[in-house]
């Protein structure tokens, strides 16, 4: 799950996020995992990758340097939804 980073620009957003978790831990969900990571800076990323080669994802259950996914990795990351406050 893509998360806009301005969530948590306030308590009301951080509120919500913790809502959020506490629903999944009552629906036993087992896993979940959060990138907070702008669509702006994927594609950044994309066009200059010497300049992100820190950048790290969450990509199905394990972290990952961006930069060093496939095209089609990276497009799926991205096209993930962003969910804002």
């Amino acid at each position: 799950m893509r998360l806009n980073k301005d969530i948590f620009g306030n308590d009301v957003g951080v509120r919500r996020l913790a809502s959020m978790i506490r629903t999944f831990v009552d629906l036993k969900i087992h896993h979940c995992q959060f990138n907070l990571v702008s669509s702006e800076t994927l594609r950044e990323a994309q066009q200059n990758p010497s300049d992100y080669q820190e950048l790290t994802v969450r990509v199905a259950g394990y972290v990952a340097y961006f930069t060093r996914l496939g095209k089609d990795v990276q497009d799926s990351i991205i096209a993930r939804t962003e969910h804002g406050a």
